[in-house]
């Protein structure tokens, strides 16, 4: 314990916290919706891609950071424009992955020096983010929060019931492009802690456990978010006091929490069910009761 506390006074540890803290309610919120839309394929695609945008950048000697966001995002702009229902979807975002994933091949082979920055992409840095970093990923943050904010009514009835919704005249077409490009924010800010290669672990697992732990989906970002914020700020913490990679314990313990999920869950819902009817059965009493 003393040894965080004295770590704590250093600036990269506190920018690491911050960051953290950060991307583990973005993750947290938007996971949510990608568990709830069967979406875990468009996150591993559009890291993916995202990463051939750095590398793409770091040839063209641009901050790597502004290709990953810039290549997710055009990848998230064509897979949503052509792509947006589930028949379908996953060919034509393997086909764009693939293509993608041989232009970074090509970027990498045609850059002559070692691709630091770009690599690093693959595996997370957060103990290398600097106090500007963590203001872009606050104003990166409240973007994607009040995007989400705006297209969260008509997302979760497109997400429940897309046919309906479609039908009542929810743009179901432009929510898709627009969910696709908040994803793509929230996984360049997830990929500073787990990087591309593991960027799953905080873009699926909150959602995934907390989907176990309740039906509804309010309550159900509001775990998603705990459980990010556990998995990210845990996983910081032990890195500090043990010395191994952030990823290894971010990923260690979102599946723990997952398998505590599937444990726990089932006994959870039940619970709620009897709860709900047992209010149930006492609203008819009470609206009787007068008239007795």
């Amino acid at each position: 314990m003393d040894q965080l506390l004295y770590l704590l006074n250093y600036e990269f540890v506190q920018n690491a916290i911050a960051a953290g803290f950060v991307i583990a309610i973005v993750c947290g919120v938007v996971s949510r919706f990608v568990v709830a839309r069967d979406m875990s394929f468009a996150v591993h695609a559009l890291a993916e891609i995202g990463f051939t945008g750095a590398a793409g950048f770091v040839l063209l000697r641009f901050p790597p950071v502004f290709g990953l966001l810039t290549g997710a995002s055009l990848s998230a702009i064509f897979i949503g424009a052509l792509g947006v229902r589930v028949r379908g979807r996953d060919n034509l975002i393997g086909v764009t992955l693939a293509f993608g994933l041989g232009l970074g091949v090509l970027f990498i082979s045609l850059y002559r020096q070692y691709a630091t920055q770009a690599f690093a992409i693959l595996f997370g840095t957060i103990t290398g983010v600097s106090r500007n970093d963590v203001f872009v990923m606050v104003a990166l943050a409240i973007v994607t929060l009040v995007a989400l904010a705006i297209v969260y009514r008509p997302l979760t009835f497109m997400t429940v019931d897309p046919e309906v919704a479609e039908a009542r005249g929810v743009p179901v077409g432009i929510l898709g492009v627009v969910f696709l490009l908040i994803m793509s924010v929230a996984i360049v800010e997830a990929v500073q802690v787990v990087g591309v290669l593991l960027i799953l672990t905080l873009m699926i697992t909150p959602g995934a456990a907390a989907e176990r732990l309740t039906p509804q989906p309010g309550r159900a970002v509001l775990y998603g978010v705990v459980i990010a914020l556990c998995c990210t700020l845990g996983g910081i913490t032990l890195a500090l006091i043990i010395n191994w990679p952030v990823s290894f314990f971010v990923t260690s313990l979102s599946f723990g929490m997952y398998v505590a999920a599937r444990l726990v869950g089932p006994s959870l819902q039940r619970r709620a069910v009897r709860g709900s009817e047992t209010v149930a059965r006492a609203v008819p009493s009470t609206h009787h009761s007068p008239g007795a």
